[in-house]
C-alpha cells in the first residue's frame, strides 16, 4: 500500500479493535491476515533543494505538518501483526517492492510457494519484471485482500511476446517500452495477462524489464511478466539477498517448470507477437 489509500485501511483496522473491545474481547486479534507493506512515499513536499541537507529538511517538515498521521502509523507498527511500515524518504513504493520485499518463492514453515502481490497504485506492475506476479487495485479490494477476502476474476487471456535480437547502441529502455506499448495498443490487451519470452530476454537487464513491466498500464494489459533466469538471480544477489534464498528460487523455479529454457516455444499462449530488439530506433 501507498499512503493514500494504506492511512485510511489502518484507520479502518483501529475502528474495528475499538468495537471489539467494546464487545468485552482482546482487540490484538485484528490483524491483516497477508503481509502487508505502507509505504509513505506521495507526501513528501521539496521545500528545500539543491542542498546536501534537502531531503532531511523535507522529511522533516513533513513530520511536522502530519503528526497525527505518523502518530497513528506509529502505532499500527507497533501493535499490529503482519505489518511493515516504510517512513517518508525511503523512496518509491515500487523501487522498495523491487529491491527489498519482493520474494520470488516466499516461505511458510516448509511449503514454498510463489509469491504475489496486489497494490493500491497500478504501476505495482513493475514487480512482473522480477517473475512476482502482481498489478493495481483498489483500496476496497486491498482492504478485503488484507483481511483475508480473495479477489474474484475471470481466467484471462495470456498474450505471448516474443522478444528477439538485441538492441543498437544508443537505443534506451524508453525506446522499447514505447515500441512495445504501441504494439500492444494495436492488439488490444486490455484485461488479459502479458508474458514476455524469447531469446532476445537475456539481453534485457533487470531494471530494462522493470520498465517495461511498470508501463502495463499504458498498454492496457493486467500486468507484464517476465520468466525467472540468470538475470533475476543476479539481481537478487545485487540487492543483498541471502545466498541461500537464491538457491532456493533457482532451484524451485526449475522443479516447477518455470525456468526460462529454450523450451518456452512450446507454451500455449492465446496468441503471440513477436518484437525484434534489432529494429527499435532511439
Amino acid at each position: 500500500m501507498q499512503d493514500y489509500t494504506g492511512v485510511p485501511a489502518i484507520a479502518d483496522l483501529a475502528a474495528m479493535r475499538d468495537k471489539i473491545k467494546e464487545k468485552g474481547r482482546d482487540p490484538k486479534i485484528i490483524n491483516p491476515k497477508v503481509p502487508v507493506s505502507l509505504v509513505i512515499d506521495h507526501s513528501v513536499s521539496v521545500d528545500s533543494y539543491s542542498k546536501q541537507s534537502s531531503l532531511e529538511i523535507n522529511v522533516k517538515k513533513e513530520y511536522s505538518r502530519n503528526k497525527e498521521r505518523y502518530m497513528l502509523l506509529k502505532w499500527a507498527q507497533k501493535s499490529l501483526e503482519n505489518f511493515t511500515l516504510f517512513p517518508p524518504g525511503s523512496g518509491i513504493c515500487h523501487q522498495i517492492n523491487v529491491e527489498y520485499l519482493a520474494d520470488i518463492v516466499s516461505q511458510t514453515k516448509d511449503i514454498l510457494f510463489l509469491d504475489s502481490v496486489v497494490g493500491t497504485d497500478s504501476h505495482t506492475t513493475m514487480v512482473n519484471a522480477l517473475s512476482v506476479l502482481g498489478w493495481g487495485v483498489g483500496g476496497i479490494e486491498a482492504e478485503a485482500v488484507m483481511l483475508g477476502q480473495p479477489i474474484s476474476m475471470q481466467i484471462p487471456e495470456i498474450v505471448g511476446v516474443r522478444i528477439s535480437g538485441v538492441l543498437k547502441p544508443g537505443v534506451t529502455a524508453t525506446d522499447v517500452v514505447l515500441t512495445i506499448t504501441e504494439t500492444l495498443r494495436k492488439l488490444n490487451v486490455v484485461g488479459k495477462f502479458v508474458e514476455f519470452f524469447g531469446p532476445g530476454i537475456k539481453s534485457l537487464t533487470l531494471s530494462e524489464r522493470s520498465t517495461i513491466s511498470n508501463m502495463a498500464p499504458e498498454y492496457g494489459a493486467t500486468c507484464g511478466l517476465f520468466p525467472i533466469d540468470n538475470e533475476t538471480l543476479k539481481y537478487l544477489e545485487i540487492t543483498g539477498r541471502k545466498k541461500s534464498k537464491i538457491e532456493i528460487v533457482e532451484i524451485y523455479a526449475k522443479k516447477q517448470n518455470l525456468w526460462h529454457e529454450e523450451n518456452y516455444e512450446n507454451i500455449n499462449y492465446t496468441e503471440i507477437v513477436e518484437i525484434k530488439l534489432g529494429s527499435i530506433e532511439s
